[in-house]
C-alpha cells in the first residue's frame, strides 16, 4: 500500500494489513522485504498520529464537560468550506500567525472545517506556497529523498553479495551467496537560525509577520540543509562499511578526464546526475572546453550545481542521500519576550528536526581536487 493510502486507514485496518504483512514476510524475497518494513514503518506512524488525535479529543471532550469553551455563531457558507478554503481566509491567517507566537492552536482548530491528518494544524496555503519554494530553490536539497519517519530512522543497504553462477546438472552445487548488509542510523537533530527584532515589527499584521519569518530563517535552514549534505557526501568512507555507505574518491584536479573517471565509478542507478562543484571549479572546467581544438560539453550532460563547500567535485545522484524530518517539513518557531524585554526587543528561534546520510551505494563518487601522490 502506498504512504496515501495508509493515512487513510482506521486503527482496525492497521492491524489487519499489519498481520496480512507477517503472513507475507515468510515467503518474501530481499527487495520485497524491504518494501514491507517501510510499509510497516509508515502503519506504525499513521498509529501514533491516531492516538495523539484520540488523546486530544479526549482531553477537549473533557474540558467541555467540566465548562470550558463557548458557543459561537457560524455562518452557513463556513460550514460548508474545506480546510484548504479555511486556510486562505484572514481569520486562520491571523490564528495561525497567534498559534506560531504562542504555541496555542485551539483557535486555528476551532475554524477548521474537517479532521486534519495525524492531528496537525495545517499551515496556511501561502506558507505551504513558501516552505515549497525555499526547497525547490536549493538545488541540492531538492533532489534529496526524504521521508518523514518519527524518531531515529535506520536504512539497510547492501555492502557486498557474491553473484549467481551456472550449475551443470551432475556438478557441484554453486556455492552459498555471501551476502554483508550494513544499516545507515539516520538520527534526527535540530537545525536553527535565530533573529531579533523589535515590538514594532511583530506589530505588522499577520501575513506580513509570517512573510517576515520565512524569509529570515527558512530560507537559511533549507541552505544549510544544502550544505550539510555536500558535508556529509565528502565525508563519507572510500569504501561502505556496515554502518556507512562508501563513496569513492578519484585523486586529481578536476578536468574532462577525471569527471570521466568518477562517472565511470557510478552504477546504473544513479540516474539524475549532477556535478557538484565551486563557482571558481566550474569555470575553470569551462575554460579547459574554450581552450580545446573542438566543442565539447567538458561535463558530459551532467546537471551542473554550484557549492563553494566542495574543494573539488561531487558526480553522482542526490537522491542516495536520505533526510529525514520527525516532525514535518516545517519550520517551528520559539518567540522569547522576556530576556530582551528592557529593549524592547523580542528573540525568535527557528528549528527544523532534521536527519540527513548517505544511503545510496553506488550514487556518488568525489574528485578530491589535488594531485594524487
Amino acid at each position: 500500500m502506498t504512504r496515501e493510502e495508509i493515512m487513510e486507514l482506521g486503527f482496525e485496518e492497521l492491524e489487519n494489513r499489519a498481520a496480512q504483512i507477517a503472513v507475507e514476510t515468510a515467503e518474501a524475497d530481499k527487495e520485497k522485504l524491504e518494501t514491507l518494513d517501510a510499509e510497516l514503518d509508515i502503519i506504525e506512524e499513521r498509529k501514533k498520529a491516531l492516538e495523539i488525535e484520540a488523546e486530544e479529543k479526549r482531553k477537549a471532550a473533557e474540558a467541555v464537560a467540566n465548562g470550558a469553551g463557548k458557543e459561537i455563531e457560524t455562518r452557513e457558507e463556513e460550514k460548508n468550506m474545506t480546510n484548504k478554503e479555511v486556510r486562505n481566509t484572514p481569520e486562520y491567517i491571523e490564528a495561525y500567525a497567534k498559534y506560531i507566537r504562542t504555541g496555542k492552536d485551539a483557535e486555528c482548530r476551532a475554524l477548521l472545517t474537517e479532521t486534519v491528518q495525524d492531528g496537525v494544524v495545517p499551515v496556511p496555503e501561502f506558507v505551504e506556497d513558501r516552505i515549497m519554494t525555499a526547497w525547490e530553490n536549493d538545488e541540492i536539497f531538492k533532489r534529496v529523498a526524504k521521508s518523514f519517519v518519527p524518531g531515529n530512522h535506520k536504512v539497510g543497504f547492501e555492502v557486498s553479495a557474491t553473484g549467481a553462477e551456472f550449475h551443470t546438472e551432475g556438478g557441484d552445487e554453486p556455492d552459498e551467496e555471501e551476502l554483508i548488509l550494513g544499516i545507515v542510523d539516520i538520527v534526527a537533530d535540530y537545525a536553527k537560525k535565530w533573529i531579533t527584532c523589535s515590538d514594532k515589527v511583530l506589530a505588522m499584521g499577520p501575513r506580513e509577520m509570517l512573510d517576515y519569518l520565512f524569509d529570515e530563517i527558512e530560507y537559511k535552514i533549507v541552505e544549510l540543509l544544502g550544505d550539510t549534505v555536500v558535508a556529509k557526501i565528502l565525508a563519507a568512507p572510500a569504501a561502505s562499511t556496515t554502518s556507512a555507505v562508501g563513496v569513492p574518491q578519484v585523486a586529481g584536479l578536476v578536468d574532462p578526464a577525471t569527471i570521466i573517471e568518477a562517472i565511470g565509478k557510478l552504477k546504473s542507478v544513479a540516474r539524475d546526475r549532477v556535478f557538484i562543484g565551486s563557482g571558481s571549479t566550474i569555470a575553470a572546467v569551462k575554460t579547459m572546453a574554450l581552450q580545446a581544438n573542438f566543442a565539447f560539453d567538458p561535463f558530459f550532460s551532467l546537471t551542473v550545481i554550484q557549492n563553494d563547500n566542495v574543494p573539488g567535485a561531487i558526480i553522482g545522484d542526490l537522491a542516495g542521500v536520505r533526510a529525514n524530518l520527525p516532525e514535518g517539513a516545517g519550520v517551528k518557531f520559539i518567540f522569547d519576550e522576556l530576556t530582551l524585554a528592557e529593549k524592547d526587543l523580542i528573540k525568535i528561534v527557528g528549528k527544523l528536526l532534521v536527519g540527513i546520510e548517505v544511503v545510496g551505494p553506488g550514487m556518488f563518487a568525489v574528485i578530491t581536487g589535488t594531485e594524487s601522490e
